[in-house]
């Protein structure tokens, strides 16, 4: 597995555990978003995109979420200790929608993502910083592959021009050069 590429949007200073919000991709096919980084009690790290895990109501039998008193439904009052404990004794509320299988991948991601991470933070810091992994963004992701690297072997589309104006190379550039590490070929 490559991780090709790691955007980073970044939430501001505010007195806020969560750090940034992340996308992942891997072999420049397949993209995971909504990762997140999260400073906890020892120190920062990953968490992986997750669902809120609902229970169906005794009543109706509609779908509610495990912190909910009252169903969406019919408005029935909801058992408020119904959500199963990890061996902790912690209660769980969510589901990871993707993630990791073996501790090994998870560490190698992480690494990845708290390098881009760190990269974002040096990059906010200078005068006439940019983010690229804003709104506008998240729709270039949705075009084919062929016509953006088509588009940048004529010149200098919408998409690529973020990156260039920050001094980044553009993705047609990335892959034009060789890179020594073997797990990742870039980070944004």
């Amino acid at each position: 597995m490559e991780i090709s590429e790691v955007k980073v949007k970044l939430m501001g200073e505010r007195n806020d555990r969560l750090k940034a919000f992340c996308s992942v991709t891997i072999d420049r096919e397949f993209v995971i978003r909504d990762l997140k980084v999260i400073e906890g009690t020892n120190g920062m790290f990953m968490a992986m995109p997750s669902r809120k895990i609902t229970d169906k109501c005794p009543t109706c039998g509609g779908k509610n979420h495990l912190r909910a008193k009252f169903c969406n439904e019919c408005g029935g009052r909801l058992n408020e200790n119904r959500a199963a404990r990890d061996p902790e004794g912690r209660t769980k509320l969510h589901a990871d929608i993707a993630h990791p299988i073996n501790s090994g991948c998870r560490e190698r991601m992480q690494k990845k993502v708290m390098r881009a991470y760190e990269e974002e933070r040096e990059l906010a810091r200078q005068p006439g910083y940019r983010p690229v992994y804003d709104e506008e963004f998240d729709e270039i992701d949705l075009v084919e592959p062929e016509a953006v690297d088509s588009a940048d072997s004529v010149g200098a589309s919408p998409a690529v021009a973020p990156e260039r104006d920050r001094g980044r190379p553009s993705e047609h550039e990335r892959k034009q050069q060789p890179n020594g590490d073997t797990f990742g070929a870039g980070i944004l």
